[in-house]
């Protein structure tokens, strides 16, 4: 399949999946997850329109960078992210999804010329094999991030466990949706956090039902 063909597929999906929950598609971002594709197929997926892409190591990244020459591209960093190679990204990136310890919060504020957007990574399911806050840490760490000037905290993000029950994902992102909205209400300066980065290519409809804002599709946009 093209890319523009699972694009089409893709946007029916969220168009229906809005539908369902009663809210308009253009609060959906996608960005398409390049991370085990050909710069051949990332330019494939630009040319169906793609404009946001996110990559998980930053040798990649770089690597896509400066391959890529399109000046509408948002970058964005979903995987960890080592505080010693944040100097490496920090002024090509638009958006870091990853961000779970204040070590890397001080290496953003340290290293970046201008406030980055950052979503706070939350390991909802508690699994071992996943990165992220616990959920009773995040208001804490978010409080604390108040310090660093060079991070704005614009949502939050998690990753579900990769499974069928569709009711045990529903908990996953109605939780995250919950510890946003405590966030918001709390109105920090430092942290709007409007948004909810959650859904992949086995659970984005789901996600979106439950209030995703940014979705991350790999497999079935661009393949594997």
């Amino acid at each position: 399949m093209s890319v523009q063909q699972n694009l089409q597929q893709i946007q029916a999906n969220i168009k229906q999946a809005c539908e369902r929950s009663n809210r308009d598609p253009d609060e959906i971002t996608l960005i398409a997850v390049t991370k085990y594709v050909t710069i051949e197929r990332t330019k494939e997926a630009i040319e169906a329109g793609v404009l946001h892409l996110g990559e998980n190591r930053t040798d990649e990244f770089l690597k896509k960078y400066k391959n890529v020459d399109h000046e509408a591209i948002k970058w964005h960093f979903i995987g960890t992210l080592q505080s010693r190679k944040a100097r490496e990204i920090i002024h090509e990136v638009d958006m870091i999804h990853s961000l779970d310890r204040l070590s890397l919060a001080r290496q953003i504020n340290n290293r970046a010329d201008e406030p980055i957007d950052c979503f706070v990574q939350v390991n909802v399911s508690g699994e071992q094999s996943k990165h992220g806050l616990a959920p009773e840490e995040v208001m804490s760490f978010v409080e604390q991030l108040a310090d660093y000037e060079k991070v704005r905290v614009v949502g939050l993000m998690t990753m579900a466990p990769h499974i069928d029950d569709e009711q045990k994902l529903r908990e996953v992102f109605r939780h995250l949706a919950s510890l946003r909205d405590d966030i918001k209400e709390r109105n920090f300066k430092h942290a709007p956090c409007e948004f909810l980065s959650m859904g992949m290519s086995n659970d984005y409809e789901i996600a979106i039902e439950e209030g995703a804002t940014h979705i991350r599709i790999g497999s079935n946009l661009v393949g594997s």
